[in-house]
């Protein structure tokens, strides 16, 4: 643990930027937010009551339409913080006009947006859970499940080789090409780039049958530098590789617990150096060492997108070759501007370093 993070924090805030060029993909949705004020047991109830009257409105309901998907809430993070990004995803025609509305900035570079008929779109639940908020997404993929490297053009495999960094996000979104799309384009940064390549696979549950592929094709490969996890998808992947994971699921062992036990033993499985992110510290483990940091206390306005802004801070942070622990402090702030703006914005530099000034540290 380190002595004084924020002053840290604060000093490479305000140092020198210099030129960053990111590459990432694959996906962009069109999603609404649903804002509860109610557990899931209390909106199940209004939902029962409604329909037993066969239909009728729940007024009161906070919405909002929003840019979406993990690549492209990564590029706006990015984006805000001077980073130079360009999104090779896939939308519509329609998609291409929002994304373009909502990334109003000259850091993005829009041509490698390939167009397709049809969008992905989500509607984003998100309840009230304990003391925090839990977000439960409805998804309709569209043209995602059939993107893959086939896709790719010469112009888009140049750029990847020309960037600093390559990430590839969302491979359950992806449902047909995935794993080839993954480990076609971190094995063209190794044979040909200069990059690093950053790996986010989101929730792999909708696409389970296929999971252990991508364990054995891209995750065990020596291609991934980065893998960015939540608890749930650090379980989910250790358990692959591990009978321990089962043993202590079956003792009732605390979920960031169960995430640190798994992180811990994918660090010793993979190449890839382990990130993990969690709703109360963030953490980097290797074959060697762990770094565990805190998050920061702020009023929690969101849930979704989350883990995409703390992606863009971590990115950030290892670009500049900040320690661990400056690094995962950087990543949590990025988070916790996010999760606690009334809008939902993303961090300038100068908002961040205003922010990490008045905020308080939960560091023990």
């Amino acid at each position: 643990m380190f002595d004084n993070p924020l002053k840290e924090m604060q000093t490479f805030l305000e140092s020198e930027i210099r030129e960053l060029n990111v590459v990432v993909m694959p996906d962009f949705f069109l999603d609404r937010f649903i804002t509860l004020n109610w557990d899931v047991v209390a909106f199940s109830e209004a939902v029962e009551s409604a329909t037993e009257k066969k239909g009728g409105s729940i007024d009161g309901i906070e919405q909002a339409d929003m840019r979406g998907g993990n690549a492209i809430n990564t590029v706006s993070a990015l984006a805000k913080l001077d980073v130079n990004v360009i999104p090779i995803v896939c939308t519509s025609k329609f998609g291409l006009k929002l994304i373009k509305s909502y990334l109003k900035s000259k850091k993005v570079d829009f041509s490698h947006i390939k167009i397709f008929k049809e969008p992905s779109i989500t509607t984003a639940l998100e309840f009230r859970v304990g003391g925090g908020r839990a977000n439960v997404m409805l998804r309709d993929v569209g043209a995602l499940a059939d993107f893959g490297p086939h896709h790719l053009d010469n112009g888009d495999f140049k750029t990847i080789e020309n960037a600093d960094y390559v990430c590839v996000f969302n491979w359950a979104g992806t449902k047909q090409f995935g794993t080839e799309l993954a480990r076609t384009v971190f094995s063209h940064v190794k044979a040909r780039g200069k990059g690093k390549n950053y790996y986010d696979t989101a929730d792999p549950s909708p696409n389970e049958e296929k999971i252990p592929e991508l364990m054995k094709n891209v995750l065990q490969s020596k291609h991934v530098d980065i893998l960015s996890l939540n608890e749930n998808e650090a379980v989910c992947y250790a358990s692959l590789l591990s009978d321990e994971i089962m043993e202590l699921k079956k003792r009732k062992l605390r979920l960031d617990e169960l995430a640190k036990e798994s992180a811990r033993i994918l660090a010793t499985r993979l190449s890839a150096r382990v990130d993990l992110h969690t709703t109360t510290f963030s953490a980097t483990y290797t074959k060697k060492d762990e770094t565990i940091v805190p998050v920061f206390k702020v009023p929690v306005l969101r849930a979704t997108g989350a883990g995409d802004v703390w992606n863009a801070g971590n990115i950030l942070g290892d670009a500049y070759g900040l320690s661990c622990e400056d690094r995962l402090a950087l990543a949590n702030a990025v988070a916790a501007y996010y999760i606690s703006s009334p809008n939902g914005t993303h961090p300038s530099w100068k908002q961040l370093i205003e922010f990490c000034m008045k905020v308080k540290p939960s560091f023990a």
